[in-house]
């Protein structure tokens, strides 16, 4: 189960998406009908939001769902939405529009994570990827971080993989302040002490992964000019 880190303060969390965003306290501000300096008094936790400022930020910032719920909760206030398992009954037409988007991405190999990184989704392109990456890796639950940056998975074949590693680290430590969950953070300590290897290196079958890709984390898909999904 996921829990609220109760010593983040709403504000800075607020800030760091703002930032993450690319927006300036003005503009946001004119977004969410509100002031450069109230925003400013909220972040820096001067002023409380209201429980409607929360979610307008939320909104106007492209916060996943599953942060917004954090969030009220490190407002003080309680969470708004439902958390239902993907194989629920009711979930079947997102399960289907998931289907339709992996499908979309096909022949390039796309996957859906869960909050942890688990692989709940794949489209039939990421065989291809799996072929590279050492039987050990592969034992369900598939872990797309592991996978990843594992020096027996994808590792060694991504060209810039430093910059990757820094990026797809920097996204836990983004979701660690947010949210205390155990198993991502012994997740995190785990994949942030592997080894890195050099660029280029493995077995020398086939050639590190160039093509672009999308990468679906849990707040959606990003895409990366170098990355293997």
């Amino acid at each position: 189960m996921t829990t609220v880190s109760p010593d983040t303060g709403v504000g800075p969390l607020l800030r760091g998406w703002r930032e993450r965003r690319r927006i300036s306290q003005l503009d946001l501000a004119l977004r969410a009908d509100s002031s450069a300096r109230h925003i400013s008094f909220i972040e820096t936790g001067r002023s409380r939001p209201s429980e409607d400022m929360v979610l307008r930020l939320a909104e106007q910032l492209a916060i996943p769902v599953r942060e917004r719920n954090a969030l009220l909760v490190v407002a003080g206030y309680a969470p708004r939405y439902a958390q239902t398992p993907l194989d629920a009954p009711a979930m079947a037409p997102v399960r289907e529009g998931l289907e339709r988007l992996l499908d979309g991405y096909e022949p390039y190999p796309a996957l859906v994570v869960d909050g942890t990184y688990d692989v709940v989704a794949a489209n039939r392109g990421i065989a291809l990827l799996m072929e590279w990456v050492s039987d050990e890796l592969l034992t369900p639950p598939l872990n797309a971080m592991r996978i990843t940056l594992h020096p027996a998975g994808l590792a060694p074949r991504i060209l810039n993989l430093a910059e990757w590693r820094a990026d797809l680290l920097a996204q836990m430590e983004r979701q660690l302040a947010l949210v205390r969950s155990p198993q991502l953070r012994a997740l995190y300590e785990e994949v942030a002490g592997y080894p890195v290897p050099g660029r280029g290196a493995g077995d020398g079958a086939g050639a590190p992964v160039t093509g672009p890709g999308p990468w679906p984390g849990p707040g959606g898909v990003r895409r990366r000019s170098h990355c293997p999904w």
